[in-house]
């Protein structure tokens, strides 16, 4: 299957400012993005899940797997990567900013067999999918899990949610960084650690704080 990863690498994650600066932010970003192609390159490995990976880039990276790099909307260039006909192998979108996913929690998403699998984001959002069907359009728009809901409705395609805490948690704001401290499997945690950020207890909820030293 063709798992397409979308990815910004121009000044990325902007609202991790208050603990990350841009050169941080910048590193950052790319060690989730290859920790989701870790584990998706674990999934063809030792999984027996076949996926050909290619990064959807608005600005040319090198990152050991197929990248097109295309500076349109996200929609649009996710749009020309999906079916276009009947018999068109199917394509998985994974965010690049999944940085909680591991093999089984991916594995989920591909295992129903329906013509469009959503992994919903919190907040709204659409941090995964499966197209099998060229009926199908994405649109990231507002709360987009709400609307592809609704595009598969209207064309009538059958439609599968993978209730996942893993594929629902992405990262962009700075109360993120606590799940991926606490439950991160990849090298995104170290990162963080390393860098000087860790989880603090505030009244009665974890929170992150950032060493000055």
């Amino acid at each position: 299957m063709r798992v397409v990863v979308p990815f910004a690498p121009g000044r990325p994650k902007t609202r991790l400012a208050p603990v990350l600066d841009e050169a941080e932010r910048t590193a950052f970003a790319r060690t989730m993005l290859d920790d989701v192609l870790s584990v998706l390159s674990t999934l063809d490995r030792e999984r027996g899940v076949s996926v050909d990976p290619l990064v959807l880039s608005t600005a040319p990276i090198d990152c050991g797997v197929s990248v097109a790099v295309d500076d349109r909307p996200l929609t649009d260039a996710v749009n020309d990567r999906l079916p276009a006909s009947d018999g068109d192998d199917p394509v998985a979108v994974v965010m690049a900013d999944l940085a909680l996913a591991t093999p089984d929690a991916l594995a989920r998403l591909f295992e129903p067999d329906a013509d469009v699998v959503v992994a919903p984001g919190r907040g709204g959002g659409t941090n995964a999918l499966v197209v099998r069907d060229p009926a199908f359009r994405v649109d990231y728009h507002g709360a987009s899990v709400r609307d592809h809901r609704e595009i598969a409705r209207e064309a009538d395609l059958s439609l599968a949610h993978v209730d996942s805490f893993r594929l629902a948690t992405d990262v962009d704001e700075p109360a993120d960084l606590v799940e991926v401290l606490l439950h991160g499997e990849g090298e995104a945690p170290a990162w963080l650690a390393e860098t000087g950020v860790s989880v603090a207890a505030a009244d009665g909820r974890a929170d992150v704080e950032r060493n000055s030293g």
